[in-house]
C-alpha cells in the first residue's frame, strides 16, 4: 500500500476525524473507558501522518477514552494552532463559561459516542443540543446506523446541526434501499446533517481495497449531499480490523467514492472549511 497518496491532494485539505492520547500519567482515562488508548499516537505521531498525507488542517475528536476531560485533546490543538480545532464532549451541566472558554480554545462541536464505552447517553444530547446551538456548534454523533429510522425524528429536532460519523457505522452495511440507509439519506437533505466518510473498515463485510458494501452508501450520500460529506482518516484507528490500515488508501479510497475533482475539492477543504469556522 501507498505511504502517500495517489490522487492529488488539494490545499487547505482537512481530515475532520482523528484522535490524540498522551501518557496516562498526565492524561488518565475515564472510568467509563472501554480499553487502554492506542500506543504511538501522539502529536509528534500525526504530525508524520499529517506531512505524508499532505494535509494542511485537523480536527481533533476527543477519545472517548478520556470521557469528560477534553484536557488531552484541547493541548493538541493549542500546539496545532489555527489549522486546528476540535470536537469535545460537554454535558448538560458544563456551565456556559466553561462552553465560551472550550469555543476560544478552538472548539466547534460536541460529541456524542453511542458505542461501549460511552460517557453519556441519548437523553443528554437534546439538553447538550441547546446549550451549545447559540456557539454555532454542531452535535457529532457515533451509534450503530440500523438504529437510524428510530433516531431520525429526534436528529431533526436538534437546534443546531448534526454530523454522522464513518458512513453511518451500519452494523452490518446495509443496501441503499433499505429504511436505514434511506434515514440516512433523509437526514442530509434536510441542510442541518452533515457525514463523515470515513472508517469503512470499521463494518464493511466486503473488506478492502474496495469496501463495496459501505462504498455503496457513501455515494449514495455524496449524491444526496455533496456539500455536507467530510472526509476522515480515524487515525489511529482505536478499532482497528484485523489487517493493516493505511491513511494514504484510505484518502485514496476517496477517489473512488467521489471520482470528480471539484467534489473531491468540496470534501476535502471547503465543506470543512463551512462547518469548523475555517472561512
Amino acid at each position: 500500500m501507498p505511504d502517500t497518496p495517489r490522487l492529488p491532494v488539494p490545499p487547505g485539505a482537512c481530515d475532520t476525524h482523528m484522535h490524540i492520547y498522551g501518557p496516562v500519567a498526565r492524561y488518565p482515562l475515564a472510568a467509563t473507558a472501554a480499553k487502554p488508548p492506542p500506543l504511538q499516537a501522539d502529536l509528534a505521531a500525526w504530525r508524520r501522518v499529517l506531512a505524508r498525507l499532505g494535509l494542511s488542517r485537523t480536527v481533533v475528536v476527543q477519545p472517548s477514552a478520556y470521557g469528560t476531560d477534553n484536557a488531552c485533546t484541547l493541548d493538541a490543538v493549542a500546539a496545532l494552532g489555527e489549522a486546528a480545532r476540535a470536537v469535545v464532549v460537554v454535558t448538560p451541566e458544563t456551565p456556559m463559561p466553561e462552553l465560551h472558554r472550550l469555543h476560544a480554545a478552538g472548539a466547534r462541536g460536541a460529541r456524542f459516542f453511542m458505542m461501549q464505552g460511552a460517557p453519556q447517553g441519548w437523553d443528554a444530547l437534546a439538553p447538550v443540543a441547546a446549550r451549545i446551538a447559540p456557539l454555532g456548534w454542531h452535535v457529532q454523533l457515533q451509534f450503530d446506523g440500523t438504529e437510524l429510522p428510530e433516531r431520525e425524528a429526534s436528529i431533526r429536532a436538534l437546534p443546531c446541526d448534526a454530523v454522522i460519523d464513518h458512513v453511518g457505522r451500519f452494523h452490518p452495511p446495509v443496501p441503499t434501499d433499505r429504511p436505514q440507509v434511506r434515514a440516512l439519506l433523509h437526514l442530509l437533505e434536510t441542510g442541518r446533517v452533515w457525514m463523515k466518510a470515513s472508517a469503512a473498515y470499521n463494518t464493511s463485510r466486503s473488506g478492502p481495497p474496495h469496501y463495496d458494501d459501505v462504498a455503496a452508501i457513501a455515494r449514495a450520500a455524496i449524491g444526496v449531499a455533496p456539500d455536507r460529506i467530510l472526509w476522515a482518516s480515524n487515525w489511529p484507528h482505536p478499532n482497528p480490523p484485523d489487517y493493516p490500515i493505511e491513511e494514504a488508501a484510505l484518502l485514496d479510497l476517496l477517489g473512488q467514492w467521489a471520482p470528480d475533482e471539484a467534489t473531491r475539492r468540496r470534501i476535502l477543504v471547503d465543506n470543512p472549511a463551512a462547518l469548523y469556522g475555517w472561512t
